[in-house]
């Protein structure tokens, strides 16, 4: 993106908190009075340099225009689309000459002021700074660079996400900058191709934690010589020309043409992103050793290039002659490192050669360090090279200090993932680790270089394992956590204000960010106790673009909608189990109220409560047990959609949450078992390297429970004990495990129920000794709710595929609750009188059925519902009628019966007078009987006519009683 200046200072909103144009002299600091109300800084990822709360809020609506000087139009365009996605708000873009000057109430401005400066961030502050004010009538972000306008923009959408209704912002000012001017990732894309949709979502994901460099390393190969030579190993060049010069250089199962090429570029121009393309020789050229193989040694069975011979360089520098015009960032990468020591005359000359080529096409060279290996020092080296110090051995960032480069640590014990490797973080970065103690100038915890000295930090993915089945998604499964946690500590590097697990809670609120198609495909991260991600959503009606299926996939930009005035809601959880809590998470205007239900089955359900304010998101489910949870009669706010971003569904809080955790010791202090119970799976317990370590949780009182949930890291107990104790001494054995696999897991151990406040974990066998992890130790809760009604219906399942039952079936009610007696068992159908419970209830009407019953339970309320069909007795038609007439003086009752079916029937027709049968009355035929009654006098009263008839094999029958009147023949 861009850096575009001028002089003219811009009007700014007004606002208490905001300076005058120019330099930023201090942050504001409240008086006491001021500080008891004002507002806490928003939780934003990196964290916020300053923050000078004040009171109130400020609440976006669909009047806010996003309001922008001319030199911001395209961060104002991407705002406002980034906007929609992130909060459902549709914002118009207006770029004028003085944005400040022509903002109204509510709007949300963009100001770009060259004169805009602070001490404390220096040249930091004007290349990727920006001051955010907040009033209550208007949101302002100034900055002297497009790059700080857009970090403004990111802090604005993070904190809106977390907001009530994803629409207000906390009245205050915040004047923000990075400590560090490259904070970047490296993707190695050479031994494995990732899709042209991944690596933009990776520049766009970088962007919403502030990362602003994305390295690609675009050709490399296997590390080791196959037994047939090196024409066998796999290798990669990931760019593709039209240029028949270098047909044969890309790979065939995967390279970058000029139009993936330009939309990277594209994507990274309009997100504050600055790629670095990396072509890296002479080592790990297999690449071009295999379309030039008289460049390479030993006639090309090596992936070294021969630099003795000229042609070698020749032909790199030809390379990077085709593909630097591409390149539009201010730095190319060279490569050049891990190359024979045997041949380091060569190299440095190599090396200088290259570093003056690059200059020569107009680009800042970057490369790996060596110097300390081929040479033990930088003597005879080009100093103007950025240099990514990635190895102690190979050239550290002390003697890139000391040599006088500008580097960047990218140190391997640090920051580097082979995936799936067992060696290079192969399961992730320690992120915890480094979010806890590392910082861009250090090596794990110890200072090597003042601070300050890196220019940054970048951390690396490298795809050694070439012959491995994984995916790019896979890749990203181990990478996603890293990047908030190196934004964090690049951005602002300092001892981070969150503790570790705060900040991953954090991580799951703000999500990867906006504009993604790839990496949130995948099912998102689950909170602690939540067992409703992934689950399948049921709803009454839905928009095009806003399933149900939005509410439970753990994105946080994905929702469900309808235009409909009310809606119904289902989650089918899988499982039936005890249920804590339902969370909604509402999309624009909140519903004026809703009720919750929970069901084991689908169909009887209990209320858990009705008429819900919309404005609250939580409901509290008290351990009942559940399958499905009904979210329903969602009734309108006003808005022009009912919607939610997200429906949750938690477990009851173990009964670990606030126990206390001892241990035999840990392996650094950064790691205490107190992690084990924090009930976030992102930290953990290390354990010191003691043969048989254990881990126990004091519960606080006694406790009844049958079950224990430990959750590993890779560094797994192969075998251990779970004892209790009801005093901390005594200890009892409860449940055994051996042989258990290796790598991470989850261990579910279920034992006899016991009373105990005390239980300890004893890892007698370790699968990667000394080493033992464990993330999570939780005693699940199996308290009975405090009360609950139920019914149950026999039989279980209706026999009709329609879902009807054909016979009447019966419903048992029943009340159960700790919190005391049962009294007033009633139940009612379809709005009936209601009547005391006695006994199993029969639903012997056809059709639908509403049946519905309550109690008390120790004087708590509690009520439920279930809908029942039972399917009409089947009939045939058959067309009856009744008459009578005077037949000398007499009265004569005459009944007939006409067949209207498309088989035979038979028809018995029965009065007081006698009966008649027909055994076959054809399709269309007729039963007729004349009764005569002799007598004048002929009372009202009724005739039956039964008609039968075989219809798949069986009998089907049918009824009707006739009614006449009376007659007199006098």
């Amino acid at each position: 993106m861009p850096i575009r200046r001028h002089t003219q200072a811009r009007t700014r909103v007004a606002a208490a908190m905001v300076l005058g144009a120019g330099v930023i002299a201090a942050t504001l600091v409240p008086t006491a009075a001021a500080q008891a109300a004002a507002n806490p800084a928003p939780r934003i990822i990196p964290e916020l340099q300053t923050w000078t709360g004040g009171e109130g809020a400020f609440t976006l609506d669909g009047a806010s225009r996003i309001v922008a000087d001319p030199e911001l139009a395209e961060v104002a365009t991407q705002f406002a689309a980034d906007l929609e996605a992130t909060t459902g708000i549709v914002a118009e873009v207006v770029a004028v000459a003085d944005a400040g000057a022509s903002a109204t109430a509510a709007d949300l401005v963009l100001d770009y002021d060259e004169t805009l400066s602070h001490a404390a961030g220096g040249e930091l502050f004007l290349d990727e700074g920006y001051r955010l004010s907040v009033a209550a009538d208007g949101v302002e972000i100034a900055a002297p660079s497009a790059e700080g306008a857009f970090y403004g923009t990111r802090t604005v959408l993070q904190a809106l996400l977390q907001s009530p209704g994803r629409a207000q912002l906390p009245v205050g000012e915040s004047i923000d900058w990075p400590n560090h001017e490259v904070r970047g990732f490296m993707l190695d894309v050479g031994r494995r191709f990732f899709t042209p949709e991944f690596v933009r979502d990776y520049i766009t994901m970088m962007s919403w934690y502030k990362l602003n460099e994305f390295q690609i390393h675009l050709n490399d190969n296997e590390i080791q010589r196959p037994a047939g030579g090196w024409v066998d190993a796999y290798d990669g060049f990931r760019l593709k020309t039209d240029n028949p010069a270098f047909a044969g250089l890309a790979s065939e199962d995967g390279a970058y043409d000029r139009d993936d090429w330009q939309s990277f570029e594209d994507a990274a121009a309009s997100h504050a992103v600055t790629i670095i393309p990396e072509i890296d020789a002479p080592a790990h050229s297999r690449s071009f050793i295999r379309w030039k193989p008289e460049i390479g040694f030993d006639g090309g069975d090596s992936d070294h290039l021969d630099l003795s011979k000229p042609e070698s360089t020749e032909t790199i520098k030809a390379v990077f002659d085709e593909f630097t015009p591409w390149f539009e960032g201010p730095d190319v990468h060279m490569g050049t490192d891990e190359y024979p020591r045997e041949g380091r005359d060569d190299y440095r000359t190599f090396f200088n050669t290259m570093a003056e080529h690059i200059r020569g096409l107009g680009k800042q060279p970057r490369a790996w360090g060596s110097m300390t290996v081929m040479h033990g020092s930088a003597e005879g080296y080009d100093r103007d090279v950025t240099i990514n110090a990635w190895n102690n051995g190979w050239y550290g960032m002390a003697s890139a200090l000391a040599d006088g480069y500008e580097f960047i640590n990218t140190n391997d014990g640090d920051l580097y993932v082979v995936p799936f490797a067992n060696y290079y973080h192969g399961n992730g970065l320690n992120n915890s680790s480094l979010y806890g103690s590392w910082l861009p100038n250090k090596l794990g915890s110890t200072e090597v270089v003042p601070a300050g000295t890196p220019k940054g930090a970048m951390f690396a993915v490298w795809n050694d394992l070439v012959h491995e089945d994984y995916t790019e998604l896979d890749v990203h499964g181990l990478m996603r956590d890293s990047f908030p946690v190196i934004a964090q500590k690049t951005w602002k590097s300092t001892t981070p204000a969150l503790a570790y697990g705060d900040f991953t809670t954090l991580q799951r609120q703000v999500g990867p960010g906006p504009g993604l198609s790839t990496i949130e495909q995948g099912i998102g991260t689950a909170a602690a106790g939540e067992r409703s991600l992934g689950a399948v959503v049921t709803a009454s009606s839905s928009g095009e673009d806003t399933p149900p299926s939005a509410l439970t996939d753990g994105r946080s930009l994905s929702r469900w909608a309808t235009s409909e005035d009310t809606a119904d809601v289902t989650i089918d959880l899988g499982a039936t189990a005890p249920t804590g809590r339902v969370e909604i998470d509402w999309a624009g205007t909140p519903p004026e109220s809703y009720d919750v239900h929970v069901s084991t089955d689908g169909r009887f359900w209990q209320h858990v409560a009705d008429d819900v304010d919309g404005t609250t998101g939580t409901v509290q489910v008290g351990g009942l047990a559940a399958r499905h949870v009904a979210v329903s009669d969602i009734r309108s706010g006003g808005g022009d959609d009912i919607g939610a971003w997200r429906m949750s569904v938690f477990s009851p809080s173990p009964l670990t949450t606030g126990a206390t955790a001892t241990s035999s010791g840990v392996e650094a202090a950064a790691f205490p078992a107190s992690l084990a119970l924090d009930g976030n799976d992102a930290t953990r317990w290390s354990a010191s390297y003691v043969a048989q370590p254990w881990i126990a949780a004091d519960l606080g009182a006694q406790q009844r429970f049958g079950e224990v949930v430990l959750k590993w890291e890779g560094a797994s107990a192969k075998d251990y004990a779970v004892a209790v104790s009801t005093d901390g001494q005594a200890w009892t054995t409860v449940a055994t495990r051996t042989g258990m696999a290796a790598g991470a897991r989850t261990d579910t151990v279920g034992f006899d129920p016991v009373t105990a406040r005390h239980v300890r974990v004893t890892v007698t066998a370790k699968n990667l000794s000394p080493y033992l992890s464990l993330f999570e130790l939780s005693v699940p809760s199996s308290a009975e709710p405090e009360a609950a009604i139920t019914a149950s219906i026999e039989p279980a399942q209706p026999d009709r595929p329609d879902g009807s039952y054909t016979a009447p079936p019966s419903v048992t009610i029943s009340a159960a609750g700790t919190a005391g007696a049962i009294s007033g068992l009633q139940y009612r159908v379809d709005d009936g009188a209601w009547a005391e419970v006695s006994g199993p209830i029969v639903l012997d009407a056809p059709g639908e059925q509403r049946l519905e019953y309550r109690a008390l339970v120790g004087g708590i309320p509690v009520a439920g519902h279930g809908i029942v069909t039972v399917a009409a007795a089947p009939s045939l038609e058959v067309v009856a009628s009744v008459s009578s007439r005077c037949v000398a003086g007499a009265a004569v009752l005459s009944v007939r019966a006409v067949n209207g079916e498309d088989r035979p029937v038979a028809v018995r027709i029965a009065s007081e007078f006698g009966e008649r049968s027909f055994a076959v009355v054809q399709p269309g035929k007729n039963a007729f009987h004349a009764f005569s009654t002799r007598s004048a006098e002929l009372p009202a009263g009724e005739v039956t006519v039964t008609a039968s008839a075989e219809v798949e094999g069986e009998t089907v029958s049918s009824t009707q009683v006739l009614p006449y009147e009376e007659r007199s023949c006098d």
